[in-house]
């Protein structure tokens, strides 16, 4: 394998591929990236059994052939190279060498064979569902930090709905839901409803990509997601995500409005002497005014009092502050709307004002 390429070609791959190799060394191959050469260009695979990106890099060929190389080690010597100038890339010797060249730097790494790399499953996109990227990626922001990392595995990513009237994401961690929807303009033209579980993994490299849309489709063991040149795949993630509907409050008696910014800045004056184990905050609502509170024996007390608008019986709950953080860090309405029925019950959490995409944030209170 002989090939020449320019460091801004290859520098944006090797980066994505960073996010998918194997950390942890399970297997040794996990923590390479497979590069084959074709016509006009290299192709890079990386993978660690449960996603996986297939790539490509525009490059001269001078002699066909494969390697699979330290995805860190090979992203961290060509981004040491200099701007400009060629890169010039072969294997040497018995074929596991590689030397890698750009004027006066030279290195030479070990490799191992293409074929004990594992095998990727690839589509042919003949669905074509078709997603806007951008809309996705704010739809991922919205329940990303609620998907958790348990034994349960359909809790370890996102359920994305698409049928011709709606598109939804959906995460929760057992403690708070995060759901998000589009019911405006949709038609993907299929013929019955999908439901998936996208790993929180998937969902972060999606985030990392960026273009007008992505081209998804599936079998019966892989989620396959299309952006340009590259192609992300992910094994599905079997079992039935819980019934979320069924705990989205409805009709909350206790309707609390107020300023997402006022929020934010007291929870972060408050949450100062919470307990680095619980988060708690309590907020003590009477009448139009809400004072939060927070004690924590090993240091001390915090209280703030903010103006709100609320409508029913004067009540004192609370929550997880990084909880309600990551809800308001996340909208950009100017106020928020809380619907709350008592101290014990699920509170509905949403955008004050309507926003682009719908989303509905349901959190449990907690004890303090």
């Amino acid at each position: 394998m002989k090939f020449t390429t320019q460091k801004n070609r290859l520098i944006p791959e090797l980066q994505l591929l960073q996010g998918i190799v194997e950390k942890r060394n399970t297997l040794p191959i996990l923590a390479n990236i497979l590069i084959e050469t074709q016509e006009k260009e290299i192709r890079l695979i990386g993978t660690d059994l449960e996603v996986g990106m297939l790539t490509f890099c525009e490059a001269e060929i001078e002699e066909e052939g494969g390697i699979t190389i330290n995805g860190k080690k090979l992203f961290e010597i060509i981004r040491s190279l200099p701007e400009e100038g060629n890169i010039l890339v072969e294997t040497i010797g018995d074929g596991e060498l590689v030397k890698i060249k750009c004027e006066a730097s030279e290195f030479k790494i070990s490799g191992l064979s293409v074929k004990d790399y594992p095998k990727i499953p690839l589509a042919n996109f003949k669905r074509s569902i078709k997603l806007p990227l951008g809309t996705f990626h704010k739809m991922i922001d919205k329940t990303y930090f609620a998907i958790t990392q348990e034994q349960r595995y359909y809790l370890n990513g996102a359920l994305m709905i698409l049928n011709n009237e709606s598109w939804e994401l959906v995460s929760t961690d057992g403690h708070r839901l995060a759901y998000t929807f589009i019911q405006e303009n949709i038609n993907f033209n299929l013929s019955q409803e999908i439901q998936i579980i996208i790993s929180k993994k998937a969902l972060n490299e999606l985030r990392k990509m960026d273009d007008e849309e992505v081209e998804f489709d599936f079998d019966e063991n892989n989620l396959f997601f299309r952006i340009g040149k590259r192609t992300l795949i992910s094994r599905v993630i079997e079992g039935k995500f819980p019934e979320f509907r069924a705990v989205i409050p409805q009709n909350n008696e206790n309707i609390l409005t107020i300023s997402r910014e006022d929020l934010i800045n007291s929870i972060k004056r408050v949450a100062l002497l919470s307990s680095e184990r619980s988060r708690g905050v309590k907020f003590i609502i009477r009448g139009n005014q809400l004072e939060l509170y927070t004690s924590n024996p090993e240091i001390g007390e915090a209280r703030d009092i903010i103006n709100v608008n609320f409508s029913g019986e004067n009540l004192e709950i609370a929550f997880n502050s990084q909880y309600i953080l990551d809800f308001l860090n996340t909208v950009k309405s100017e106020t928020v709307r809380f619907e709350i029925k008592d101290e014990n019950s699920a509170v509905l959490i949403q955008p004050g004002e309507k926003e682009e995409i719908g989303y509905k944030y349901v959190l449990m209170p907690m004890k303090i």
